[in-house]
């Protein structure tokens, strides 16, 4: 687009990516560097954060692990009253806003008030996590597919997730997430028939300087999450395509040695 599509009143949702600035796309850095205002998560990375010129306003709404600072439609006020009074706006989102991220609230609710919103798309974790591991997301022969599912449900309330589905096979699963609900993962997918030796990866700080990764297996999974995960943003990735040679396997042999004693 021109570089007239940041018109005063407008409002971009912007993909942070999942942490690391350098996984920004062009067109997200040109937008952050013109905003008069920048709304954003929680699970931005401080080196995107760090983007963004003194000049413009910063507006924290994070949401992380049931501690949300604004509700949606706080957030979805605050936008609309921003782009209302003639700035240039940018909703700052971690990973793909359109994955997980809430965006059709928000564009629904600027669209509705009259004012243009717009995606710009990031990096979403699950294919950061893959390729910090070394790894391919789908594999000729044994992945067709890739299942991204969120792990987050209100507090208390069981996974609406199919189970059966997801646990056919031929398909490598990506849980958003995934950190507290990892024992519910482990269960569903082993009682829907998925073996308990399939292998598991656990991402945590996908892409930060602070980034580990476990190899597992399901039937160990939620025991490695408990232990290994901690109170970290984390990625579970599931399916056949985890083990392709990565060096975290060896670890997490001798990780399961150690849990069952």
């Amino acid at each position: 687009m021109q570089p007239d599509d940041f018109a005063s009143g407008t409002v971009w949702l912007v993909g942070a990516g999942p942490g690391d600035p350098e996984l920004l796309t062009m067109k997200a850095v040109r937008l952050i560097e013109r905003a008069d205002i920048v709304f954003y998560d929680a699970l931005v990375g401080d080196g995107v954060l760090a983007l963004i010129p003194a000049r413009t306003e910063m507006v924290s709404v994070g949401k992380r692990s049931g501690r949300h600072s604004k509700d949606q439609r706080t957030i979805d006020a605050m936008l609309v009253e921003a782009a209302a009074a003639g700035k240039r706006v940018v909703r700052l989102k971690g990973g793909d806003p359109s994955i997980f991220g809430r965006s059709t609230e928000e564009l629904s609710a600027l669209r509705e008030a009259g004012y243009i919103a717009r995606i710009c798309p990031g990096i979403t974790t699950a294919c950061a996590a893959a390729a910090s591991a070394g790894i391919s997301l789908t594999l000729r022969g044994v992945a067709r597919d890739v299942r991204f599912v969120t792990a987050h449900s209100r507090h208390g309330a069981a996974l609406d997730i199919d189970w059966p589905s997801l646990a056919n096979g031929g398909s490598t699963l990506a849980f958003y997430m995934g950190r507290d609900a990892a024992g519910e993962i482990m269960r569903g997918l082993t009682r829907a028939g998925m073996r308990g030796d399939i292998p598991v990866m656990i991402a945590c700080h996908v892409s930060s300087p602070d980034e580990r990764r476990l190899a597992t297996r399901l039937d160990l999974l939620e025991l490695a999450t408990r232990s290994f995960a901690a109170d970290a943003p984390t990625l579970i990735l599931v399916g056949e395509v985890v083990d392709q040679g990565t060096s975290e396997l060896a670890i997490s042999e001798a990780y399961g040695r150690q849990m069952h004693g």
